[in-house]
């Protein structure tokens, strides 16, 4: 029987370990695993309507280190982490993504000797501006066995030293969630109260720091974009770090609607039957590919680049005056469509326990 520790710790990640859960509960007879939640994201918004939604068990485990500055979050994950390695012996980590969690447990699990397995290795924005570029780097630098994305993710991993035969090009797992929950997506409980008409409003959100820490650069963002909506509502799931800089500055604006952070039913909903979705997330533009949304990047570069040269998105950079004329090739319905990357099937996750089940075999 193999023995497999896997690791969640925020939002991005549980989308990611739900189909790898289901397929793994379908194989019981030859794998048994400990889900462990570290508690980075302890909102319940952020946490527990993920694991209800999307059926994911509950934790065997939560180490409840959410909170406090990066150090402070890393350093208490594995603090917490080797205390449950230690008591609980595994065959191997496997850790998904590339938040703080991710980064702090790979460590633990190498220091202990544990093999360690990463879900998403590879990707690279070659931006070390990005916390989660750091995470990337460190945690493929010491990991045994990658599941990929792309034919891309693979290339970095050989340039960068890895052997060719411990890098698996299995697909897209967030993908696998995606289209096993299509048709379970659901209308917010504000979508009547908003009026709100499929195809006839956008979808906003930001979160990273290089467009929102400043509240100069934020509010530049958000009138560009209030001002060039042709007069169509903006929806702003509003991530609760961002809602507090949002309240203080008592931001007003025509367009733009603020509302709380959505389960992933709700969230998608939206994303779905949205005109267009305005991100500076990486996840949602691998989404809104495979719906075939016209999606509109606040970055100046990405760690997915097949959303751009197969898919639905584009890059516009982070200059706020690049928004109006990004918005007005939407509206003027000259925004190309895409195509969807190979292997984002559904069937990622049965690839990753197939390859996990032949390793250990």
């Amino acid at each position: 029987m193999i023995n497999i520790t896997i690791v969640a710790g925020a939002r991005p990640n549980f989308i990611k370990i739900a189909p790898i859960i289901s397929s793994l509960i379908e194989n019981k007879s030859k794998i048994s695993y400990t889900l462990i939640h570290t508690g980075q994201h302890f909102d319940k918004k952020m946490s527990d309507t993920f694991f209800t939604q999307l059926k994911i068990p509950k934790p065997d485990i939560n180490l409840n280190c959410g909170g406090g500055s990066h150090a402070e979050q890393t350093s208490s994950i594995m603090v917490s982490f080797e205390k449950e390695l230690l008591k609980n012996k595994t065959d191997l980590v496997l850790v998904v993504g590339d938040v703080t969690s991710t980064m702090a447990c790979s460590i633990v699990a190498k220091k202990l000797k544990i093999r360690l397995a990463h879900v998403e290795g590879g990707i690279r924005s070659n931006d070390l501006d990005m916390p989660e570029e750091i995470n990337r780097l460190l945690t493929d630098s010491i990991t045994d066995f990658f599941f990929v994305t792309t034919r891309n993710a693979k290339k970095n991993l050989i340039r960068e030293g890895h052997k060719k035969n411990k890098i698996f090009f299995v697909g897209n797992v967030m993908i696998d969630t995606l289209l096993a929950n299509k048709n379970k997506l659901r209308k917010p409980e504000f979508w009547s109260k908003y009026n709100l008409i499929s195809g006839k409003y956008l979808l906003l959100t930001m979160h990273r720091p290089s467009n929102v820490d400043s509240i100069e650069k934020f509010r530049e963002i958000l009138n560009e974009i209030d001002i060039n909506s042709n007069t169509f509502k903006v929806i702003f799931p509003i991530h609760p770090r961002v809602k507090k800089m949002f309240i203080n500055q008592k931001f007003v604006f025509n367009n733009i609607i603020t509302v709380e952070p959505q389960g992933y039913l709700e969230f998608n909903f939206l994303m779905k039957n949205a005109l267009g979705v305005i991100t500076d997330s990486g996840g949602i533009t691998e989404e809104t590919t495979v719906f075939g949304i016209p999606c509109i990047t606040l970055r100046d570069n990405t760690e997915r680049p097949e959303t751009i040269s197969i898919g639905t998105n584009e890059l516009i950079g982070t200059d706020p005056k690049a928004i109006a004329p990004a918005l007005k090739k939407l509206f003027s319905g000259k925004w190309k469509s895409g195509n969807i990357p190979e292997l984002w099937d559904g069937n990622t996750a049965k690839r990753i326990v197939e390859i996990i089940t032949k390793i250990y075999s």
